[in-house]
């Protein structure tokens, strides 16, 4: 299928929630007030984005004969591992979804699954999905706080954030591993932790708990 625009996206959600929850279509007034507009023109300019893209149809006329036709893949998505024991490299190829439809997600969220025992005293066990927010200005990192970094020549990591001048500390939660210890400059904090995810049961589907 043909990629959508953000607001085409945000409006196809909407619309699939909605079909899903009430079991049948809204009203061009009722996706007005669920994006936030007043005119129904850009409505009506997304509805046919969508059906020309092959996502939805309807009965020509009547808004409320819509029919979800395309499927996306929704979700945070898994971008790879992530070591809280000593290094590994990342992989960027998108290869699972994380189900977080019954949670508020921020989007650019992107979930790493954890590798080793390095932050186990903050709760974060090997096998968890990390659930990250990325940092557009490393400034804004606050000391203390649990980050995917990537260290220059060693790999990207799950660690405490602290950093003193030109100097940062990477620290784990374990007192059996030491701090990382390295210049700023060849540190790149790929994301804050946001949330963590743990499948306690693999019988239960995504969505039971978080």
């Amino acid at each position: 299928m043909e990629p959508l625009t953000q607001a085409q996206e945000e409006l196809y959600n909407w619309l699939v929630e909605y079909i899903q929850t009430t079991k049948h279509a809204p009203s061009i007034r009722q996706m007005m007030r669920g994006m936030n507009l007043r005119s129904p023109a850009p409505i009506q300019s997304r509805l046919e984005h969508l059906r020309s893209k092959g996502y939805i149809d309807w009965t020509e006329g009547k808004a409320r004969t819509i029919r979800i036709l395309g499927t996306m893949s929704t979700g945070v998505p898994v971008l790879g591992a992530i070591a809280a024991g000593g290094m590994v490299e990342p992989f960027t190829e998108t290869s699972e979804y994380l189900d977080l439809s019954c949670v508020s997600s921020r989007q650019g969220n992107f979930a790493l699954r954890v590798t080793g025992d390095s932050m186990i005293e903050d709760m974060i066990a090997e096998g968890d999905l990390v659930i990250m927010c990325p940092v557009p200005n490393p400034k804004e990192i606050k000391n203390g706080q649990i980050v995917a970094a990537r260290v220059e020549g060693k790999g990207t990591t799950l660690k405490h954030f602290y950093q003193e001048g030109d100097r940062v500390m990477l620290k784990p939660a374990n007192s059996k591993y030491p701090p990382i210890e390295v210049m700023a400059t060849q540190v790149q904090v790929q994301g804050v932790l946001v949330g963590v995810w743990r499948d306690f049961d693999p019988n239960l589907k995504p969505g039971g708990r978080y």
